[in-house]
Formats: structure tokens, sequence, C-alpha cells
């Protein structure tokens, strides 16, 4: 590792909550620092004080935080045109925040001095100039954020420099570069960043990204190389419109390619952090994001996990678990012998399997996935076929017939009732139930069959339900391939049923789902009946 010393500094909860459908609460907002700062991040900008109550709220009950390693910064802008600093309300707010650092941001672009702040160019350099000089005056450490630099540079590079040398003479400790936009190329977010480099020789310089151009990440990493030392960004990408820079790629892209110590063993650490944000911002994890994602260590062909097998590096880039995250091998009709064997391996079945078991295994896979199921994600359904094709699978219970009957009875009220039968060691029992569809009152009339014989049963609550048409040419009467996810609280587990029949399709993914919960708690029938 070298000693090349790079900041992290999190905006997630300022520029990432400009993203659409983000909405932190305050108590959302503290949870995400203690989990930045445990993770080592060095700087977190926790919002924008005056901007709304519960930003002010945040920053009042950060002041009572005993973070261990990063430091609140309160985020604003400079003052007013035409004004002066200490009447200002944007900076006196931010002084009120309470923080030790204080990021403002200035622009740097004419055009936007001339059309959106309306004033002079040379106001505007009294504007970054003053305001710094006040909050230094008040006790305070101070970033500048250049907002729109590298296009302010590209249609006026002398005033962009001057707007630099106005912060930096003023006392700002760090000069971040900010592609407000997201639409440079690497090749000038590198040739500039060396300009501005050898024009404040003794400045601390950032860099901001936003991936409008989807270069985000790979601008930043070009910046550290020409000379930034400061890196802000958000985890999972998130902020306007197409998000900032992710610092889930960015720091490993760090650590591991260049070889500079961010975030040391805590680095292992990220794909949890990662994963808990995103709960923490009701949005669903990126499965295909690079280092983080389920599916960034996942492998699916069977030349791809053979190679794997043999030796990692081959199919991937790094050691998955140096970010704390996992390989996956899917079992497809893609599969061949060395996926099979890599996927059991970690079964521990207790039996040692010959290759023409494995064969016997891929033939099911590929017959099965020819009729639209697939074991991609339903490793409970795979287990279950495994252990049928073996003959090593319980009999838990035996299928005789089910009815579904829908109506709404002359009411107007949608009646669903299911009735099964099914036989349990020598024992046929008929049941009946309703339900709110056709699913939901097969599951329950199943359940009141089966609880009497493994009251077990009682933990399985259906978590999620999807149904996905494989044949959309035949219309009504396509197949229908079913997806439920089952947990007991802690553990969850995924099946999949396939028919022409919706109602069918559903029942054999219930079933898989019961049986699988059943196989896992090692269930044997609570009452005189052996299985057969």
């Amino acid at each position: 590792m070298t000693t090349h010393k790079i900041e992290i500094y999190d905006t997630t909860l300022r520029d990432g909550a400009q993203a659409e459908g983000i909405n932190f609460s305050a108590n959302d907002k503290l949870k995400i620092i203690k989990l930045l700062d445990n993770l080592g991040v060095d700087y977190i900008e926790a919002g924008w004080p005056g901007a709304n109550p519960k930003d002010i709220e945040v920053f009042e009950q950060a002041k009572s935080l005993e973070l261990k390693h990063a430091k609140i910064t309160a985020f604003g802008c400079t003052r007013k045109a035409n004004g002066k600093a200490e009447d200002d309300k944007v900076l006196s707010e931010l002084l009120q925040a309470g923080t030790e650092i204080i990021t403002i941001f200035g622009k740097t672009w004419d055009f936007h001095v001339e059309h959106a702040l309306c004033t002079t160019l040379e106001e505007n350099l009294s504007m970054i100039a003053d305001s710094i000089t006040y909050l230094k005056n008040c006790g305070k450490r101070v970033f500048f954020d250049a907002e729109h630099f590298y296009d302010g540079y590209k249609k006026n590079p002398d005033y962009a420099l001057k707007a630099l040398s106005a912060a930096h003479q003023a006392g700002a400790e760090r000069i971040i570069l900010c592609d407000t936009n997201g639409g440079c190329l690497s090749s000038e977010i590198k040739e500039i960043t060396e300009i501005v480099a050898k024009h404040l020789p003794d400045a601390v310089l950032g860099i901001h990204a936003h991936n409008d151009g989807d270069m985000a990440v790979a601008n930043t990493i070009i910046a550290v190389q020409a000379g930034a030392n400061q890196v802000q960004g958000t985890f999972n990408g998130y902020g306007e419109r197409c998000g900032n820079a992710n610092l889930c790629s960015i720091i490993p892209a760090l650590q591991l390619k260049l070889g500079i110590n961010v975030l040391g063993e805590n680095l292992t650490k990220i794909v949890a952090v990662s994963r808990q944000i995103s709960e923490i911002a009701n949005k669903k994890s990126n499965n295909f994001a690079p280092y983080t994602g389920s599916s960034a260590f996942t492998h699916k062909a069977g030349v791809h996990a053979s190679g794997v097998m043999k030796q990692s590096s081959t199919y991937e880039h790094i050691n998955p678990e140096t970010v704390g995250n996992e390989r996956r091998i899917l079992i497809s009709d893609q599969s061949g012998l060395a996926s099979i064997k890599e996927k059991i391996s970690r079964m521990n079945l207790g039996i040692d399997l010959t290759n023409d078991d494995i064969r016997k295994i891929l033939e099911r896979i590929k017959n099965l996935e020819w009729q639209g199921f697939t074991f991609e994600n339903a490793d409970a359904s795979f287990e279950l076929m495994l252990k049928d094709v073996l003959n090593i699978k319980p009999k838990y219970f035996e299928l005789k017939g089910f009815t579904v009957l829908t109506d709404t009875r002359g009411t107007g009220y949608l009646n669903t009732e299911a009735s099964v039968k099914i036989k349990v060691g020598n024992e046929i029992l008929h049941t009946v139930s309703e339900g709110e569809g056709p699913g939901h009152a097969v599951d329950r009339a199943l359940r009141l069959a089966l609880k009497p014989f493994y009251p077990t049963m009682e933990k399985f609550k259906l978590s999620d339900f999807k149904v996905r048409i494989l044949d959309g040419t035949d219309g009504t009467g396509a197949k229908t391939r079913v997806h439920v996810e089952t947990t007991d609280g802690f553990e969850r587990w995924d099946t999949v049923g396939v028919s022409r029949n919706i109602i069918e399709a559903t029942y054999l993914a219930i079933v898989d789902s019961l049986e699988y919960g059943l196989l896992l708690y090692k269930e044997t029938p609570q009452n005189k009946f052996i299985l057969n």
C-alpha cells in the first residue's frame, strides 16, 4: 500500500437525498452517519442547515454523537450578491449548525454568474472571498465546492481559475472541482485537473462528479491520478438526475487497484453498509452494481464456473471477500458439470456423488428449464429437485387433488375458496379454506391440513410473489412461471412453479416452499403415522 492519503467525503445525506424517490427522515440520517463513521469515512455532509426543519434537527442531534473517525460538515452557499457576509442568512444558519467544518459552493462558470446569479464577475469573486473569510474568522474550517468548474473552465479558463484563486487566498482548506452537469469525459477531467494542480500547487484539491454521462466513477479515479486528494460522492451513487459518483465503486478501486489505503480492513464492510443504506433509503439494492451487487461475482456459464473454481482470477477481477461479497454459481441450462459440482459442494449433503449422478442432475435441469423452470433465483427448488433425482428427498405429503372456486355469489364481493385432498403417511385429509385469491386460498388450505402434523409450518410466511408469462404469443394459454419467496423470520428461501395453469404453477411453488421449510427444520410428522 502507498502512503498517499485520499480523503473520503460522503454527501449521501445531502446530494444523495436529492435523488428521486429518496426522503430520509432525521432518524434515517443519524443511522447512516453511524454506519459511515464505523466504516471509516472521513467527512459526512449531513445536509443544508436552514433548508428544512429536518436538517436543523439532524445537526442538533449530531452534536451529541460520539463519532470514532468521521467529521460532520454543513453545506451551504456563498453570501448573496451585493450583501454583507455578516448579515447573510445562509451563512448565519451554517454557523448555527455547530460543525467544525463548513462546505460552501460558489459559481466558477461566467455563464452562471451572469445568467443565474445575475451579477458581475467581479462581485462573484468578492462573494466567494468574503464568505470564506467571514467563516474562517468565526473559527470554522472551510471547504470550497467550485460549482460547474469543469464546464466553466472549458468556456472561460481565466475566470474559472480566478474563482479558485479567490477561494484559496481567502483560506479555503480544500478546493473541490465539480463536474456539476456530469457531462465531462475523463480526458477533459485529467487535463483540467492537472492544470489546476500547477496553478495552485499548495492547494488540496478534491473532485465532485455527477453521473449524467455515466462517467462519474471513472472521472473521479482519473482526477485522483491527476492530483486530487479528496473524493466526494454518495453511497450507491444516489443523487439528482442520474446520480453522483458511487463511493461503493470508487473506494475499492482506489484501495485495490491503485494501492491507496482508504479504509484498510474495513473495506470488507462496504457491501454490508451499501445494502443497509439501501434499506434505510427504501430503495432496492442494485444487484448488478460493481463490487457490492449480489450479481457482481455470480457465474452462470459452465465455462466461467469451471475457470473460477480452478483459479478465481480467470473470471473475477478481485477476490469478492475483500469487499465483503461472495461468489455465486447459478444453475441453469447453460451450466456444465463444474457449475453443478460447485453448487452441490456448498450444500453439505453428506454423500459422495459420482459423475453419473451429476450428469443425471444436469439432464433434469435442462429438461425442466426447457419447460420454463429457472433455478437461478430458486435455490430451495433446486435443492429439492436435486434430492429427488438422488432419491433422498423426504416425502412429507402427497397431493390427491385440489379444487379452486372463485365467484361473486351475487354480492359483488369476489370470493375464492380452495379445497385440497392430501395424504400424510396412511391418512388422507380433505380441507377447505377461503382466501384473497387462488394462491392465498390454496396456501391456507394446505397449511390447515398440514399444521397438525408439522407445527413448525406456522413460522413460514410468504414474503414475495411474482408471476411471469413465458410465451406471450400464446395469449391467455401461455405458460406461467410463479416465483415465491418464503421466510421464517430469519432465513429466506425461493421456490418456483411452472404450468399453463397459473393456479397449478402457484401450487407447485407453494408446495416447494413448504417442503423446503420442513427440510430446513428437519421436521417429522407429529403423530403416529410414518412417512412412506
